[in-house]
């Protein structure tokens, strides 16, 4: 089992637009409807927004591989990037994300070990992320990985208004 992480580059924008839609419909399609799944696909993933994001100086998006096959991905923002206000000393994991058939394999907990690496290398003193209060699996990891509930925010599905809980890890 050979397992590799890589940050992404401009030549990764099309897989990265690919691997984020499988996951995100994975993961979130059969709780909301499908205009509503369709509506947030077509606003999150283009090509033009996932571009700006991944040329923003803050913003850090790494595929991990497993046996050479792309498996999933992370995406991390610190300062000005960070999709909610925080404080500078601290570091957002705004998406990792992996795919079904590579699950259970231990990958979601490398990118957080990567993302912690991050955190300690730039002097960041907390690492934060949001997560949808009915993602049952991903809230128990968070959990066991060390992050507590601070807070809550909304997240729009299409018109969907839903509640992802902010769950912050001290470091």
């Amino acid at each position: 089992m050979a397992i590799k992480i890589e940050a992404c580059s401009q030549n990764d924008l099309r897989a990265l637009q690919e691997i984020s839609m499988e996951t995100f419909t994975e993961t979130f399609q059969e709780q909301n409807t499908p205009e509503n799944m369709q509506a947030y696909l077509e606003s999150a993933y283009t090509l033009d927004k996932l571009q700006k994001e991944m040329k923003h100086n803050n913003s850090v998006f790494f595929f991990i591989y497993y046996n050479d096959l792309l498996a999933g991905y992370m995406k991390v923002n610190t300062d000005d990037a960070q999709s909610e206000e925080m404080d500078t000393d601290a570091l957002e994991i705004e998406r990792i994300y992996i795919r079904s058939g590579f699950q259970r394999k231990g990958l979601g907990k490398y990118l957080m070990d990567k993302a912690m690496e991050i955190a300690k290398d730039k002097k960041k003193q907390k690492v934060w992320l949001g997560v949808w209060e009915y993602n049952e699996q991903a809230l128990a990891f968070y959990g066991k990985n060390g992050f507590v509930q601070t807070g809550s925010h909304s997240f729009f599905m299409g018109d969907d208004e839903q509640t992802d809980y902010i769950m912050t890890k001290i470091l």
